[in-house]
């Protein structure tokens, strides 16, 4: 007898495609946890001009050209520190370049913000290095042996310690696109898979008990498992799931983290809220003669953008956050979540310019609001992120 169907009866895994719109091998290696998974695929009604006789809608043709969206969100989680993070070919698509997985490196000396490393570290501008359970960004390399971070650590690192294992994750002009596996319980309900999937919207939204990841954007087509109908997917049949296997993650909590603003850099503790976003503004080519799908998907200008809010203090970074925003002048933001090794995820911004602040003095405290603030940059170096 047919039941209802548990919501949390689901399991989901993402891959990075080879070709657009051809479905991504998986393992169980590429499960990722997620909050949820929408997906949606409409055939837009054009107006018919024949005669029909009648003022009835005929409807569209069955054929007429797909037009597919997705979103999934997760929240921010643990990671095993030798791979990739499970959810990484989403933050992968959403940027564009391969990550950077750093580790090995021993600290020679320390001067300030300056580290010295007993061998070649091959780190570049951007790169992410860790210890005590902070991460820094580097923003200068004066010698193949010497790094330059954007502030020092909090805790000097000892001469002879190693710094902790990073992976970073950096701009790049073109985006990868990703095929989205939604399997259900039990067996014979239906499981769809998303093809051709481009990251448009990435969004880190910090607030409440956990810090929240966000994509969206358009997809090549929506499978499913009770269709014979598999488009241009090259599929026979719809892919079985992977064999199941340990799948264990700790969720990092809301209120961990750092936050680092001004120029120089210093850390805000009145933090309350903040959303860092990525718009790629994706341009689908789904209006191609002899096709009912979309074949690619091209990026145009980046948008990155932040919203920040803190409650004000009469402090000289306050004031100097105000001046910041009032005469246009450049600042730099760093915004770290969590504070545990395997479990910390950070975003660097070397140049924003904060919008000036809106007055929120309807509660107890004074809190400003700095909206739509745009990262600039000079080609593919408006943001950094990293996980240690």
């Amino acid at each position: 007898m047919a039941t209802y169907i548990w919501s949390n009866a689901n399991r989901f895994y993402v891959g990075l495609e080879n070709s657009y719109g051809i479905p991504a091998p998986i393992g169980s290696s590429s499960r990722f946890p997620a909050t949820h998974l929408d997906c949606h695929q409409s055939l837009p009604i054009s107006k018919r001009r024949d005669k029909t006789g009648s003022r009835t809608l005929a409807g569209s043709s069955a054929t007429a050209i797909r037009v597919s969206r997705f979103e999934v969100g997760s929240n921010v989680t643990s990671w095993d520190q030798a791979t990739m993070p499970s959810y990484g070919p989403l933050i992968q698509a959403s940027m564009g370049a391969l990550p950077q997985l750093v580790s090995g490196l021993t600290v020679a000396a320390v001067v300030g913000a300056q580290i010295q490393t007993q061998s070649p570290h091959q780190l570049t501008v951007g790169s992410a290095t860790a210890s005590g359970g902070e991460v820094r960004f580097v923003t200068a390399v004066p010698d193949p042996q010497t790094i330059t971070l954007n502030v020092p650590f909090t805790v000097t690192p000892s001469v002879g310690s190693s710094l902790a294992t990073t992976l970073c994750y950096r701009l790049a002009s073109q985006l990868p696109s990703l095929s989205l596996y939604d399997y259900w319980d039990p067996s014979n309900a239906v499981s769809r898979l998303i093809t051709g999937a481009g990251v448009d919207n990435f969004e880190i939204d910090v607030k409440g008990d956990t810090h929240q990841l966000f994509f969206s954007g358009p997809a090549a087509d929506v499978l499913d498992s009770c269709s014979a109908n598999f488009g241009v997917s090259t599929l026979a049949s719809f892919p079985p799931e992977p064999p199941l296997s340990e799948f264990d993650y700790s969720i990092v909590p809301g209120q961990l983290g750092q936050f680092w603003l001004g120029s120089p850099l210093a850390q805000v503790f009145t933090l309350t809220e903040a959303t860092f976003e990525i718009r790629n503004n994706l341009l689908a080519r789904n209006q191609e003669f002899g096709s009912a799908h979309p074949l690619a998907v091209a990026p145009g200008p980046r948008e990155i953008i932040t919203n920040i809010s803190l409650f004000a203090q009469d402090d000289t970074n306050t004031r100097s956050l105000y001046a910041a925003a009032k005469n246009r002048t450049p600042v730099s933001a760093m915004l770290q979540l969590g504070q545990q090794p395997g479990q910390i995820m950070a975003v660097y911004m070397p140049n924003i310019v904060p919008e000036f602040p809106l007055f929120r003095n309807a509660e107890l405290n004074l809190s400003w609001q700095f909206k739509s603030n745009l990262a600039r940059g000079v080609a593919d170096d408006e943001a950094y992120i990293a996980f240690a």
